[in-house]
């Protein structure tokens, strides 16, 4: 059978574009501390990899030898001495042995060393975020052995292309109970308490009542008093820990189809923000009063992601951020959380985990902070960044710019103050420790 694919259509990126300096552990003070490693690669204090990465006298010579001999006999069997601008080999399943396919030159007189595991883990393009549970050896078989994630990336990306989509987002459907009935049935569908959870994570705690005109307008649509969708509001807030802890309570008398929407979001907000965004894009498709809930009033720009390659999944992406943003600058008032700028249209809800690094943080509000155009532009580089005590440090690469009026009072007078604490969905430390310990120019 003929087929359209064609691994030909693969996008390969340049040769001799990432070299082994990329991925080796810096030694100028500025490798990142991963609490994960717990120092058993690289000693921070000294700003050198530990010493038993570097080969033995014996082991070198050896090695040395076995290559003069094969060579002698015109065989190419050896090892590999690399440097910093040298494109490697990969690796193979004996390197716990000796190195020898790639050993890092460390300078005249110097023995070369092996590369750690978290070398081999950058090598095979795994993110410092991946922990490595065994031991060395273990885990340079296991690299050895490894599908290297970018490259199933750029494999998953070309046969995206080829793949007939189920449905458009346009083609997604979904209906509600009408009538005066419909609104005294006590059974909530699934459909309603998703638009309730929707609803929830767009609307800012004190606009959850029933005088709420997106409210009475969102009941109507869907089969409900604007009491009982309010109501509902308050069964999710009671589900809540950002709102029962700080002494705000919702209603406590949830249903059991509400704690399993509930569940499903913590477990899966990729999905189900994906899912509750489409069917309020189709009740504002049927009223013009819901437009500030459609995922068409986004103003962010898409952002880059392997899903850009076709129109239905640009449109995808266009939901999903437009679930994210709404409920991250809900969360926030509409505020950013470092000055305190409240103009909507300035306003980024800016991702602690990059939108690329991982799918399953993408639409968690947990993952989000509300910044302004220009601090969301320094957090994504790393100039600044949040700790896990909610305290803002400003990176020395940043101190180093001329000092006036505006630098210190929106950039360097910020270091050391804490951000604005959203009213819910308040960032996740382990989210802070990954900016702060990978992206931060610390």
């Amino acid at each position: 059978m003929k087929l359209k694919f064609s691994w030909d259509a693969m996008q390969l990126p340049g040769k001799g574009r990432i070299t082994l300096g990329n991925i080796l552990h810096k030694t100028d003070g500025s490798e990142p501390v991963l609490e994960h490693d717990e120092g058993r690669y690289f000693d921070h204090a000294n700003h050198k990899i530990h010493d038993k990465y570097t080969l033995t006298n014996n082991l070198w010579k050896y090695l040395q030898d076995y290559s003069d001999k094969h060579k002698a006999k015109g065989n190419g069997f050896g090892f590999g001495l690399a440097y910093a601008n040298s494109v490697t080999r990969t690796l193979s399943a004996r390197y716990y042995k000796d190195g020898s396919e790639i050993l890092v030159w460390q300078g005249e007189n110097k023995n070369p060393r092996r590369l750690t595991p978290r070398e081999c883990a950058r090598l095979m393009g795994y993110p410092d975020t991946f922990r490595i549970p065994v031991s060395d050896t273990r885990a340079y078989q296991l690299f050895a052995a490894a599908a290297v994630p970018p490259m199933m990336e750029a494999v998953g990306k070309l046969m995206l292309q080829y793949i007939k989509p189920l449905g458009r987002v346009s083609d997604f459907s979904v209906t509600f109970p009408k009538g005066e009935q419909a609104m005294k049935n006590k059974n909530w569908t699934r459909e309603q308490v998703m638009v309730a959870l929707n609803l929830y994570t767009q609307l800012p705690f004190g606009k959850m009542h029933k005088g709420n005109p997106l409210i009475i307008k969102t009941a109507q649509l869907i089969g409900r008093t604007p009491d009982a969708l309010a109501m509902k509001l308050t069964n999710l807030a009671s589900l809540d820990p950002q709102i029962t802890e700080t002494g705000r309570k919702g209603l406590s008398a949830c249903s059991k189809l509400d704690k399993d929407v509930w569940a499903e979001f913590q477990g899966n907000p990729e999905t189900i923000g994906y899912e509750s965004q489409q069917i309020v894009d189709l009740l504002a498709q049927e009223d013009e009063n819901l437009s500030d809930l459609s995922s068409s009033a986004i103003p962010d720009a898409l952002l880059p992601s392997y899903f850009s390659e076709n129109k239905v999944a640009n449109a995808k992406v266009r939901v999903k951020q437009s679930f994210f943003r709404k409920a991250v600058l809900s969360s926030y008032e509409n505020r950013c959380c470092m000055t305190g700028l409240s103009e909507p249209r300035l306003l980024i809800a800016s991702h602690i985990v990059p939108w690329s690094e991982n799918p399953h943080t993408r639409l968690n509000p947990k993952n989000g902070l509300c910044l302004s155009a220009l601090h969301d532009k320094a957090y994504d580089r790393g100039l600044l960044t949040v700790t896990p005590d909610y305290i803002i440090q400003v990176s020395d690469q940043l101190k180093e710019i001329e000092e006036t009026a505006f630098s210190n009072s929106y950039l360097l007078g910020l270091d050391g103050m804490s951000i604005l604490l959203p009213r819910k969905f308040t960032p996740m430390r382990e989210f802070l420790d990954y900016h702060y310990s990978t992206i931060f120019l610390s």
